[in-house]
C-alpha cells in the first residue's frame, strides 16, 4: 500500500452559505474554521489548502451567550504613543458586525502563510445577501 498525499492540483473547491441568524458566535466560527481547513474532506492534509470558500449572511444576528456583549473587548493599535483603541461587542457589531466573525475565525486557524491563505476564501456579510450567486452557492448545515 502507498500512502496518498494530497496535492494542490488534487483539491476541488465548492461554495457554502450560512445564515448566522441566531447561532452562537464560537459554534458557528468553529464549523466554519473546519470548512475553510479541509477538515470534513477524507483527502485532508495539514499541509496543503484544501478547504472550501464559506460565505456567511446575517452576521449582525449572531447571538452571544452571557455578559459576553458588554465584557468581551477588540484591541487595536495605531502604532503611535497612546494609539491603543477597545470597542466592546455590542459596539463591534453595531458598528462593524463582518469584523466580529472575522477575528473570531481567524484566531481558529493556523497561524502562518497558509491560515492567510485559508482566510481569503472567508466571505462575510452583514445583511442577508451576497454577490456570489454565480458560484451557486450550497447551504451549510451547522
Amino acid at each position: 500500500m502507498k500512502t496518498y498525499v494530497t496535492k494542490p492540483a488534487d483539491v476541488e473547491r465548492a461554495w457554502y452559505v450560512v445564515d448566522a441568524e441566531g447561532q452562537t458566535l464560537g459554534r458557528l466560527a468553529s464549523s466554519v474554521a473546519t470548512v475553510l481547513r479541509g477538515k470534513h474532506k477524507p483527502i485532508y492534509s495539514p499541509s496543503v489548502d484544501c478547504g472550501d470558500y464559506v460565505i456567511v449572511v446575517n452576521a449582525d444576528k449572531i447571538a452571544v451567550t452571557g455578559r459576553r456583549l458588554e465584557q468581551k473587548r477588540y484591541y487595536r493599535h495605531s502604532l503611535y504613543i497612546g494609539g491603543l483603541k477597545e470597542i466592546s461587542l455590542r459596539d463591534q457589531l453595531q458598528q462593524h458586525p463582518e469584523r466580529v466573525i472575522e477575528s473570531a475565525v481567524r484566531g481558529m486557524l493556523p497561524k502562518n502563510a497558509l491560515g492567510r491563505k485559508m482566510f481569503k476564501k472567508l466571505k462575510v456579510y452583514a445583511g442577508g445577501e451576497h454577490p456570489h450567486a454565480a458560484q451557486m452557492p450550497q447551504p451549510m448545515e451547522l
